[in-house]
């Protein structure tokens, strides 16, 4: 019994797991913020694939499996503590630009920025410690790169 308990609490902490818990994290994250509108269109979905497979370097076939896992429970979404918390105690506040923007290009991907979506990325924004002004600026910057 006592070494079942060591293996658990052992899995817990390998790396794979948490390699693995970050991937989820971050789709189900970049799922709510495309899901805020209402809908996720191919896209978005695009956008969060190649963001996830580029700039966080996940394995693409990882990704195809958490996405489509993100994308059916879409509907049961975690609270923002939930992803803020992980973010805050994992990355840097490099990262956590990097995040803000990605979120705002995916966010932009379909053409258009509805109130709902702005509100999530700005108290995202300001649950991971970003100021307004670097969150404006990683607006900005995304839609230089959707113009493109």
């Amino acid at each position: 019994m006592i070494n079942l308990l060591k293996n658990i609490l052992n899995n817990q902490n390998s790396s794979e797991n948490k390699d693995n818990n970050n991937l989820e994290l971050l789709c189900g994250l970049m799922i709510e913020a495309a899901y805020t509108d209402g809908q996720v269109d191919d896209n978005e979905l695009n956008k969060i694939k190649l963001s996830l497979v580029n700039i966080f370097s996940e394995d693409k076939k990882e990704v195809d499996l958490v996405l489509k896992h993100a994308l059916n429970n879409k509907n049961n979404s975690k609270s923002l503590h939930h992803y803020t918390s992980f973010i805050n105690k994992n990355y840097d506040d490099q990262k956590k630009l990097l995040l803000i923007e990605t979120l705002w290009e995916i966010v932009l991907s379909d053409g258009e920025i509805h109130d709902f979506e702005s509100n999530l990325i700005r108290r995202l924004a300001g649950l991971l410690y970003i100021s307004d002004v670097s969150s404006g600026n990683a607006r900005k910057r995304a839609l230089n790169k959707n113009s493109k």
